[in-house]
């Protein structure tokens, strides 16, 4: 569930950059909606509106929530203030090379994976098992980065459509891959686990 909620940013986004540009006026003053500058600025509010609500119910963001964050109001700043959006087309390949590079560096900090500090409390897997799966987590978020990297400067008209539902397609097929995967291997964590 928490992976669809870094959506609902992206999708406001795209729905904006969809329309056709118009005049709004708003609190006394004239804004032009439609197209990419207007949809970044959305994206940038509304991330700030979704983490922010996260933050005031948890009382806290994961780590991952704040990477987005931060990358969402840093790349989609530079967007605006230089009024280029090749900024904006950095963010998603620098995101999931970082995200890359956390599980990476996973295998030599602490004493875990970090895919099984975060699943570990509700699955019990043998050390092997969770080793690949990080190490699947990894190629998943570097092979995220390049494909999008590879539309966005390469086929500029698909490079949103490609943002939003390119990278939810990914997601939700890994997300089923690894469900099959640790559906095949959970039982070998259940026989490890000691009798009480």
């Amino acid at each position: 569930m928490k992976q669809f909620i870094d959506f609902i940013p992206l999708i406001l986004f795209f729905i904006v950059y969809k329309l056709d540009p118009r005049a709004v006026d708003l609190a006394g003053h004239t804004y032009m909606l439609g197209g990419i500058f207007s949809a970044t600025a959305v994206l940038i509010v509304s991330s700030l509106i979704v983490y922010g609500t996260l933050f005031l119910l948890q009382r806290r963001l994961e780590k991952g929530q704040w990477l987005t964050l931060v990358a969402c109001l840093v790349f989609g700043g530079m967007t605006l203030a230089f009024h280029s959006e090749t900024f904006l087309k950095w963010k998603a390949p620098v995101v999931n090379w970082l995200f890359a590079l956390g599980f990476a560096a996973s295998h030599f900090i602490g004493d875990k994976p970090l895919i099984q500090r975060i699943m570990g409390h509700a699955v019990n897997l043998p050390q092997p098992i969770w080793v690949r799966l990080n190490v699947a987590w990894i190629m998943f978020f570097l092979a995220c980065g390049f494909a999008n990297l590879f539309v966005a400067f390469t086929f500029h008209e698909f490079w949103v459509d490609f943002k939003v539902f390119g990278s939810l397609g990914m997601t939700v097929l890994f997300l089923v891959g690894q469900g099959i995967f640790l559906a095949r291997h959970i039982h070998d964590g259940e026989t490890q686990k000691p009798h009480q």
